[in-house]
């Protein structure tokens, strides 16, 4: 019924998507690996810097229990863009290896350039990551202070252009250091 010709390209059709399906399983779980909380941290100038901020803010510790990791708030859930993240990512840990940021003292100097990169991402984005758990839709403007309230209410019916990074730049790292802003 079959030639051998047929059972040759069936074989290798068979092996190849059982190769596939393995391959993709295993980078599936490397860049989700890649987005722990135990990832982020495993170097000591991100466990002794922004882990340490991160644990004061309201994304670690709330009334509600929900916590926000390093993923939820730096790298984008849609596949696409989650993967340009991850190159550019890649750029970090070059830095990292070659000493550049290696330190905490290192990661110091270097930390309003790289708050700033990410600040303009996350404007180009429209806060794309808050937005996942964040929505005007769902807020209850009655139950934040007046002055948020004001604020929040403006961006949505005035279409400002404002973004949620804007307002947020330090709700869950320090302003670093040479950081000016004339709102401050």
């Amino acid at each position: 019924m079959f030639s051998k010709l047929n059972k040759t390209i069936l074989s290798i059709f068979a092996a190849g998507t059982v190769f596939g399906i393995l391959f993709w399983g295993g980078y599936h779980t490397v860049i989700e690996q890649t987005n722990t909380l135990e990832f982020c941290i495993s170097c000591h100038e991100m466990e002794q810097t922004v882990y340490q901020e991160y644990k004061k803010s309201i994304h670690y510790k709330n009334a509600s229990g929900v916590r926000a990791t390093c993923s939820d708030c730096h790298v984008p859930r849609e596949w696409a863009p989650k993967m340009i993240r991850k190159i550019q990512a890649s750029n970090e840990l070059y830095h990292k290896l070659m000493g550049t940021i290696d330190t905490p003292e290192k990661f110091e100097a270097k930390r309003l350039e790289l708050a700033e990169h990410v600040w303009a991402t996350m404007k180009k984005t429209d806060s794309r990551e808050c937005r996942n758990c964040h929505s005007f839709e769902y807020m209850d403007f009655h139950k934040q202070q007046d002055r948020s309230a004001e604020k929040m209410q403006k961006v949505v019916n005035e279409n400002t252009g404002e973004t949620c990074i804007d307002c947020h730049k330090f709700i869950a790292h320090k302003k670093p250091a040479g950081y000016e802003d004339e709102d401050d």
